[in-house]
């Protein structure tokens, strides 16, 4: 049984307006060690890149070694800092970057498994290319979810993100993503509980 590990790198956030628009968005973003994998998902913004270089520092990792890093959907909160890895395999769910040619890219269309209890699952509503990563943990089950559950709130409230291109789907995701999870990692904040 290979041993997995969770660390966040820089729990994000989300500002908004009093009429809900987004003024400032920095997403969480977090690293996954599996067996000799190491996994970033969402880099997250420029704004937040001194927070992943201290905690690589704690960690005692080289972003350089970072194998694969995951991109949750193709927004640039989530994606800025792709540059610090250049050694790693990027995945994202078909969509918007299809068309990117950007090196090292993965177009996923069906769940897979990128390692030994880490899959690829596809989370679909705040975007059609939304995806998630479920960790099958020592010692629980963890999901990294992007903005298919982008804060806390949406899970507590089972509300669909205030972005949305369709919101009955945006809900399955959060229901498919509640069935698997005992930890939820937040498109933007900390970790919580679900049971």
């Amino acid at each position: 049984m290979t041993m997995t590990v969770l660390d966040i790198l820089a729990v994000g956030m989300l500002d908004r307006s009093d009429t809900g628009e987004v003024l400032e968005a920095h997403s969480t973003s977090t690293l996954i060690r599996s067996g000799d994998s190491l996994i970033v998902v969402d880099p997250s913004t420029k704004y937040m890149r001194p927070a992943l270089k201290t905690s690589f520092r704690e960690l005692g990792i080289f972003a350089k070694d970072v194998d694969t890093v995951v991109i949750t959907h193709w927004h640039d909160d989530h994606l800025e800092n792709l540059d610090m890895f250049p050694n790693a395999e990027i995945y994202v769910w078909e969509g918007p970057a299809s068309e990117s040619n950007m090196r090292n890219l993965n177009i996923v269309t069906e769940e897979i498994e990128l390692c030994e209890g880490v899959n690829l699952v596809h989370t679909p509503g705040h975007t059609m290319d939304s995806m998630s990563v479920f960790v099958e943990g020592d010692d629980r089950r963890y999901a990294v979810v992007g903005d298919a559950i982008p804060l806390e709130d949406n899970y507590r409230k089972m509300v669909p993100p205030r972005l949305n291109v369709d919101p009955a789907l945006a809900m399955k995701s959060i229901n498919t993503i509640a069935g698997f999870a005992d930890v939820i990692v937040p498109g933007h904040g900390f970790p919580f509980m679900t049971r």
